[in-house]
């Protein structure tokens, strides 16, 4: 089959995801959905490659979509997730799964317990697709996944599988982490919603961690109505009630100019504008705000925190494995083997600092989210690298929620996204206003 061959038959399968989302709901349907389902993983997989090889995945999914309608046989009784199909980053520990986190090691040393996220997730109805591809240990060695929007791009990662499941319709939901840019870069990246919250507030359990005191367990989705039904799962203190925006007004918004806005390619600040414009159109109110003075201090001591928490975790496997490990991930479990701990004790620090000092400006700024460019630009070309991060860092330093909508379209019909950021704990909030955004700037990039 063509490149071009490929392409079409992806548009195909993707103007069909609206009919597996009205599908999942009516347990008569359940069947359909999943031969659906099926039929489109025969058809889409072999491109994208999202999904870890699993033998008789759909025997497995057919068997566990009946357990399903036994389990809950009345319409009125169902969970909030009730067949929504759900993919699994191969880092994090699935029953019934082998946990491999994208690497050659061997594998029985990274068996572990269900993470909770999974349970919780199950427990409220949702059907597990498979394991997502992973870049190696969750790093910068990607796996043979594409882009569904050309295959010939990245989809990012590290996440790449997880992005690229929901981005092709073959998970209408997945979970995915970030250690730096790996939930919003990939969710740019594929044109789909991307979320990182607060640190913390979804359970980072059950997983073959990177960096303990950074990890974030993100979630990806096609809509933000989606993600608003599974972030009440998922998150361990969900807070319907958390404050709204008086009288219903949109968020003011603010852009961080200064150089971490001048790290982006061109296309991304053009389109950042356009984003500004469009948002002003409808209404709502954009102030440019100084931010990220000491952005290279920031890039850095994240990089020396993570590497030296990555070069921890592996630890006990490294010196008599490392012949094994790719080669980027072991230069990093090497670099970080050089931190010593108060460096890295004074990096984690810095974590906190950073938080306190952005909320500090938002408040005097009179601002209620930042707005900032996805990645970069769009989805490189080539699939061996995941692409740039460094859009991402600093949020996820300072443990912000942070949330990705699709936001244009760049020369060659590549997604952008646009990265919207909250005060901490306010991922109610956020999601709410993500929302409104997203219906603002949905007709817009579909133009």
């Amino acid at each position: 089959m063509s490149v071009s061959d490929a392409r079409s038959q992806l548009v195909l399968h993707l103007d069909t995801m609206e009919q597996l989302k009205k599908l999942r709901w009516d347990e008569r349907a359940l069947p359909v959905m999943i031969e659906s389902l099926c039929a489109r993983l025969a058809a889409i997989e072999p491109l994208v490659v999202a999904f870890v090889t699993e033998a008789d995945r759909c025997a497995r999914l057919r068997h566990q979509a009946a357990e399903l309608a036994r389990r809950w046989p009345d319409p009125a009784s169902r969970p909030p997730l009730y067949g929504m199909t759900v993919g699994v980053k191969d880092i994090f520990h699935v029953d019934g799964f082998v946990t491999r986190a994208g690497s050659s090691l061997p594998p029985d040393l990274f068996v572990g317990q269900q993470a909770a996220v999974v349970t919780a997730l199950q427990e409220a109805g949702a059907l597990v697709v498979g394991k997502t591809v992973t870049a190696e240990f969750a790093h910068a060695e990607p796996g043979p996944t594409r882009n569904p929007h050309n295959l010939q791009h990245t989809p990012g990662g590290s996440s790449s599988g997880s992005a690229a499941a929901v981005a092709s319709g073959t998970a209408m939901l997945a979970i995915g982490s970030q250690t730096i840019g790996s939930v919003i870069r990939p969710a740019a990246y594929c044109g789909i919603i991307g979320l990182k919250p607060t640190y913390g507030r979804i359970a980072a359990d059950g997983v073959v961690f990177y960096s303990r005191s950074v990890d974030h367990v993100g979630l990806f989705a096609q809509d933000v109505a989606t993600l608003q039904v599974a972030a009440r799962v998922c998150y361990l203190d969900w807070r319907p009630s958390s404050a709204r925006p008086a009288s219903g007004a949109p968020p003011v918004i603010g852009i961080p100019v200064g150089p971490y806005l001048e790290q982006a390619e061109p296309a991304a600040v053009v389109a950042l504008v356009e984003q500004e414009a469009a948002l002003c159109g409808a209404g709502y109110s954009v102030r440019r705000v100084q931010a990220f003075a000491d952005i290279e201090a920031i890039n850095h001591r994240h990089g020396l925190l993570i590497k030296a928490e990555l070069a921890g975790e592996h630890a006990p496997w490294f010196a008599a494995q490392e012949h094994i490990y790719r080669p980027r991930t072991a230069q990093a479990i090497r670099e970080g083997r050089a931190v010593d701990t108060a460096t890295a004790e004074v990096a984690r620090a810095g974590r906190a600092a950073l938080r306190c000092e952005l909320e500090q400006t938002m408040a005097v700024a009179g601002i209620d989210l930042w707005a900032s460019p996805a990645a970069t630009g769009p989805a490189p070309a080539g699939i061996h690298s995941t692409g740039n991060s460094i859009m991402n860092l600093p949020w996820t330093h300072a443990g912000m929620p942070t949330i990705t909508v699709p936001a244009g379209l760049a020369q060659g019909g590549l997604p952008l996204g646009l990265q919207l950021t909250a005060a901490a704990g306010a991922d109610e909030a956020l999601l709410d206003w993500a929302a409104g955004i997203e219906a603002v700037l949905s007709p817009w990039t579909a133009g």
